[in-house]
């Protein structure tokens, strides 16, 4: 019997690992690890064996390890904290003998210029240095993260960016969740960099033009210098970091550090990836 984990189950990404792993693997094989007392008792309910851990407290984590053979890594929330958050997984898991890590990175981790790399290409060299056989998965953008403004889009008649005519080969999070299980619950994937990213790549203006066929209102993209476009964030009541952070994102977007056309992820989940026609 192999026990797997999923740390981060209750977020966005880990509920829906969560229930593709359960497609092919019994609930009472699959751990959880969660931090709210909710998150627990409700993984509880559905016959999940939940573990309570925090990314910031490694004592919680050397219990919530503890009997399990392959794990994934889904990474934290918190820009700026972590890659010492994830270094307590790691060591956490190497003590209580967890023997398989995948871990979500972002794509092209080790040469990106996006200033969300450093903590994922830190994490990256802690998992070599760790001896604990891996794979990484660098997630290029969800679909989720740019069709979230689409109601907004729609009655203003604009959608904002900084990209300029760069693509994204962005993927919807239940294409990146299947191909995690893929990975997690495979063999042969030991040492491997997957490189995941959607089969279509679009540019912002591309999007404007599929919300406004889907949605009949013509919606026009506006291109912005990165900082123009951060300070509209802040002046929308975005957080400093998140503003800085989309802004940056959008920026190296129109370098190309968004976009891959390898198939890496179609390949991995055996079917074409999330079209944003159908997103949308």
């Amino acid at each position: 019997m192999t026990k797997y984990l999923v740390t981060g189950a209750s977020g966005q990404l880990g509920r829906k690992v969560v229930a593709e792993l359960a497609k092919s693997v019994p609930a009472a094989d699959i751990a959880v690890m969660v931090r709210s007392e909710a998150a627990l008792n409700e993984f509880k309910e559905q016959g999940f064996d939940a573990r309570y851990g925090d990314y910031d407290k490694p004592e919680t984590m050397f219990e919530a390890f503890e009997g399990v053979d392959r794990l994934l890594l889904i990474s934290g929330s918190e820009v700026g904290k972590r890659s010492e958050q994830h270094l307590h997984v790691i060591n956490a898991a190497k003590q209580a003998g967890v023997k398989f890590i995948a871990y979500t990175s972002i794509l092209q981790a080790d040469k990106s210029p996006m200033g969300l790399a450093v903590e994922h290409l830190a994490t990256e060299k802690n998992l070599e240095e760790s001896g604990i056989p891996y794979a990484l998965l660098r997630n290029g953008w969800y679909l989720e993260n740019i069709v979230m403004t689409v109601d907004q889009d729609v009655s203003m008649g604009k959608h904002f960016g900084a990209a300029g005519e760069g693509k994204f080969a962005a993927a919807s999070r239940q294409d990146f969740a299947e191909a995690a299980v893929a990975v997690l619950t495979g063999t042969g994937h030991e040492g491997h960099v997957y490189e995941l990213a959607g089969d279509e790549g679009f540019t912002l203006a591309d999007y404007a033009a599929a919300v406004t066929e889907a949605k009949g209102t013509e919606v026009t993209y506006i291109d912005m210098p990165e900082e123009d476009f951060r300070g509209a964030l802040l002046g929308a009541g975005l957080p400093e970091g998140l503003a800085a952070m989309l802004a940056d994102s959008d920026a190296k977007a129109a370098d190309g550090w968004l976009f891959d056309d390898s198939k890496t992820l179609s390949s991995l989940i055996g079917r074409p990836t999330t079209k944003l026609a159908e997103m949308l």
